[in-house]
């Protein structure tokens, strides 16, 4: 069985790169090698390649700039997926595409199931929101993954942010009203390829679903976490979690507007495939002592 990997080079992709190899073959290409920003390039490889399925693990993630970048964000979030789609409905081939809670509005403090009204409150998650739908009507056999606040110890990271400035800085402030999981990209990378392998065997499992880690918290929570355990692993910093200062959105003014409640369900995940999400604290502590060699 052959499988196409989109965004082998981020965060997701990158695990992907790993859980998808035991399903079958594995042709994975960068941004270099299938452009989304060119759909009908993608398109092309998906009829020429003839997969089994696609997994989708490219985006634009650029948030803040997609205020400004309206075209380049809606053709990569949203009308390639569509093209990827269209081409996996010709084949009969499936789709696994990773989504984001930023098509809700982020309105309450309950967490959202797959089926909530959506939202968006910025042309990001406008984007994705317009990708799942081109998805879904598209015909083809799919699984599109919402998730949140996700990181990995490759690349860029909150985590890491924070860590930098808690060297350089006795304290910090940081936004305690936005609230979400921490999701850790080797989780959403585990979970894609354990879907993935069911709803080949059991269709009737396609569809929607929300893949964050276990409880929550808000960034203030994250970064306080983050430093009381990098402490607790001998790393040197300045700031302490005592000195990590809560603040609220409106202080920290973005070009994008970020949703307050990023709390997501993974009830469905749970019932349809028997999954059961570890707490976020769990994969970041783990992914600490990986960054800080402890």
């Amino acid at each position: 069985m052959r499988l196409l990997l989109l965004g082998c080079n981020g965060q997701v992709g990158w695990e992907l790169r790993r859980s998808l190899a035991t399903l079958g073959e594995l042709v994975a290409f960068d941004a270099a090698g299938a452009d989304l920003s060119r759909p009908e390039s993608v398109a092309a490889l998906v009829r020429d390649l003839r997969p089994a399925a696609v997994v989708n693990a490219a985006a634009y993630t650029a948030v803040d700039r997609a205020e400004s970048e309206l075209e380049r964000s809606r053709t990569i979030n949203a009308l390639a997926p569509g093209a990827l789609a269209r081409e996996a409905a010709a084949l009969g081939a499936w789709l696994v595409h990773f989504s984001s809670d930023y098509v809700f509005d982020g309105s309450g403090s309950a967490p959202r199931a797959e089926d909530a009204p959506t939202g968006p409150l910025n042309a990001y998650g406008r984007a994705k929101l317009e990708g799942e739908s081109l998805i879904r009507t598209s015909g083809c056999r799919h699984l599109i993954l919402r998730t949140s606040w996700v990181y990995a110890a490759r690349g860029a990271n909150f985590a890491k942010t924070m860590l930098k400035l808690a060297g350089e800085r006795d304290s910090l402030n940081v936004i305690d009203d936005q609230v979400g999981a921490p999701t850790g990209a080797e989780l959403l990378a585990d979970v894609a390829a354990l879907a993935l392998r069911r709803a080949m065997a059991e269709p009737a499992l396609a569809g929607t679903y929300h893949c964050v880690a276990a409880g929550h918290t808000s960034w203030h929570g994250y970064a306080r976490f983050v430093i009381e355990r990098a402490r607790a692993l001998g790393h040197p910093l300045r700031a302490t979690p005592e000195a990590v200062r809560p603040i609220p959105t409106t202080q920290f003014p973005t070009p994008a507007r970020r949703p307050l409640n990023s709390r997501l369900s993974s009830a469905k995940l749970r019932e349809h495939f028997g999954l059961v999400l570890p707490d976020w604290r769990a994969g970041v502590e783990r992914m600490l002592t990986e960054v800080l060699g402890r």
